[in-house]
């Protein structure tokens, strides 16, 4: 008899770009804490850190960012990557940062889907801004501290 309390083993997805894929495509990245339920992220001490180390990596093109929001136990984000870059590396030396300097765990991987052209760029960000409400945590979007830009 198979035991059914034993959880399905998640396949890891590869992240690499397609050659077709334009450069500066527009993309919605959901990566998440380990293990989830447990607020590492939004800690003042922390939060502000988070959203300054974004803001680093804004500024020195290493990604471009159109909204960075950060919940509790995952980062909601819309961005972009210069083609001479690899999504998933940048995203590995970003977690990889924040490991080490704010003892951060990180569950391996992230969530990324493409914006295509007939999905509307607004929506996304709106769907990101809503999330803390969504959750209980706020009345209204403009309440939550926790996202980049300001």
């Amino acid at each position: 008899m198979p035991d059914e309390t034993k959880l399905p083993e998640r396949k890891t997805l590869h992240h690499l770009m397609p050659a077709w894929v334009k450069d500066g495509s527009l993309f919605f990245i959901t990566f998440c804490t380990e293990p989830r339920g447990r607020n590492q992220l939004c800690l003042p001490e922390v939060g502000s850190k988070l959203l300054e180390s974004a803001a680093f990596y804004h500024e020195a093109h290493r990604w471009w960012l159109k909204i960075l929001l950060l919940m509790p136990d995952h980062v909601h984000a819309m961005m972009a990557v210069p083609a001479t870059e690899s999504l998933s590396t940048i995203i590995r030396q970003w977690k990889s940062y924040q490991t080490k300097n704010l003892g951060i765990e990180w569950q391996s991987g992230f969530f990324d889907h493409r914006l295509r052209s007939d999905e509307s760029e607004e929506a996304k960000t709106e769907y990101i801004r809503l999330n803390p409400v969504r959750a209980g945590l706020i009345r209204r979007a403009d309440e939550w501290p926790y996202y980049w830009p300001r």
